[in-house]
């Protein structure tokens, strides 16, 4: 009994680890979260570049991983990569990036991102796993 007990412990850990792996944001879809970390420098929970503009480390994000969408406004560039968007603001003479839930990211930039989904409404989906189900 207990080497069955086992065997189901160790498949439900085995399946648990596999759900949260797909459903983070260094998946094949989502943001290039360990690349931002290793490629930027760390500044509390954003990311800065002291020398590029934030067009040039958009770029630089988006030719690492492509985004679904990307927008730009107000000297931003905004990527979005399923529930999560990337923002890059001009900070300093260079550029701070930001990574945030969408629907966050939606609320404080929308006058930006005019041909984004709201991810209020009720079609909205997040373009994540599971999209359009």
């Amino acid at each position: 009994m207990n080497s069955a007990r086992l065997v189901r412990a160790a498949v439900a850990a085995a399946l648990l680890t596999v759900s949260l792996a797909a459903c983070s944001s260094d998946g094949d879809d989502g943001v290039p979260r360990s690349w931002i970390r290793d490629q930027y420098t760390a500044s509390g929970s954003r990311w800065l570049d002291k020398d590029s503009a934030p067009t040039r480390v958009a770029d630089a994000i988006d030719d690492k991983r492509e985004a679904l969408d990307r927008s730009s406004g107000g000297g931003m560039q905004f990527l979005r990569y399923g529930d999560d968007m990337v923002t890059v603001s001009p900070y300093r003479g260079g550029s701070m990036i930001e990574i945030e839930d969408y629907r966050n990211g939606y609320r404080r930039h929308q006058q930006h991102l005019v041909n984004w989904p709201n991810p209020n409404s009720q079609s909205y989906r997040g373009g994540g796993p599971g999209e359009g189900k």
